[in-house]
């Protein structure tokens, strides 16, 4: 078969094709030579799971073993680091050992569980032969499910687990299963009601779980996972999900006063304000001279929605009261207006004078 598929011919028949045409010596003569930079060797395979004494397997992209059953892993290299799963980074009862030695780092995994499944992956120095892999250490990874008839899901701490549900960017609801032959489903709990999983919205990862990929606020609420394999039938941690508009970018304030130049003993006001998307909470702070007299801060703040060229924006603002104007009140007025996206600043200075002041006009 393989003969046969080396023979295979791309579509035309051999003699309807032009013979090419042989270059003249002196065409030869006048070419260049090209220097070719030799190919980086493939890097070399780090990682490697011991079956017996001096029996070693590659790894693959993962594993299935039946929980009891002990894992050893060797990954070749100095100075190795590891990282396991949770569970053993938290506490491995005993039950997980790691061993440095002069050429390769042992990982031995005995008595497992199924608390055990996870991404077992390790980092290691080759020696400066293998330069090619950008100057970073060279990694290896697998992930290994440790199945167990009666347990299908990873246990958690946690009974409710709280997700933010950002508007911007996909949300992982991380309910890993024990067995790749698993079958699992996405369940909201009130109204009960399974949540249809078709690959572009919502898809599913037997080694990561549930990502949402277009969040929108009809998805929050409390949300499970059921496992099914066999007659067993588990249903997973619940995932409180928190609907989060997330705004495009940091507001970008404007700020005004009710008059630049205030007679001692009158009111004014300083007004802050910003544009931004519908819905999207925008809080203000300032810093004004009166605060060195131990005057208060009276504030109120406000919002309406606006249309311009045909979109929806949201104005917010807030003003701050100046009542009966001292003296110490004359100097600059900062506001700070902030969304999650970060902090957009404003300022104007106000003048406090005794006598009223009469703007100045040209002719």
């Amino acid at each position: 078969m393989a003969a046969s598929l080396g023979e295979t011919k791309s579509p035309g028949a051999p003699h309807d094709r032009k013979p090419k045409a042989t270059p003249s010596s002196q065409s030869l003569q006048r070419r260049t030579p090209v220097s070719v930079a030799a190919p980086c060797p493939p890097a070399p395979c780090i990682l490697t799971q011991v079956l017996g004494r001096g029996h070693f397997q590659k790894v693959r992209d993962s594993l299935s073993l039946c929980a009891g059953v002990p894992l050893e892993l060797r990954c070749r290299g100095k100075e190795v680091c590891w990282r396991v799963p949770l569970n053993l980074e938290e506490g491995s009862e005993g039950h997980l050992r790691i061993r440095h030695l002069d050429q390769y780092s042992q990982l031995q995994l005995g008595n497992s569980t199924w608390a055990d499944t996870g991404e077992y992956s390790c980092w290691a120095q080759v020696g400066e032969g293998h330069v090619c892999a950008n100057g970073k250490d060279l990694q290896a990874s697998i992930f290994i499910f440790f199945t167990d008839p009666q347990e299908l899901f990873v246990p958690t701490d946690n009974y409710y687990k709280v997700v933010q549900l950002c508007s911007h960017q996909p949300a992982l609801l991380p309910c890993q299963v024990t067995s790749p032959l698993a079958q699992v489903t996405l369940h909201r709990e009130f109204p009960p009601e399974e949540i249809p999983v078709d690959g572009t919205d919502i898809s599913f990862n037997v080694k990561k779980g549930f990502t949402i990929h277009r969040p929108h606020a009809s998805m929050a609420g409390s949300l499970f996972s059921l496992a099914s394999l066999g007659s067993v039938q588990q249903i997973s941690t619940k995932y409180m999900l928190l609907y989060i508009n997330y705004p495009f970018s940091m507001p970008t304030p404007r700020i005004r006063a009710s008059a630049a130049w205030v007679t001692l003993g009158e009111d004014f006001t300083v007004t802050c304000m910003a544009l931004g998307e519908p819905e999207i909470a925008v809080d203000f702070s300032w810093d004004y001279p009166g605060q060195k007299l131990g005057r208060p801060l009276y504030t109120s703040e406000w919002s309406r929605v606006q249309r311009q060229r045909g979109q929806a924006q949201q104005e917010v603002g807030s003003t701050l009261y100046v009542e009966d104007a001292r003296a110490g009140d004359a100097s600059t007025y900062t506001c700070r207006a902030t969304n999650l996206q970060g902090t957009g600043t404003a300022t104007i200075h106000v003048q406090v004078t005794r006598t009223h002041h009469v703007p100045t006009t040209h002719s």
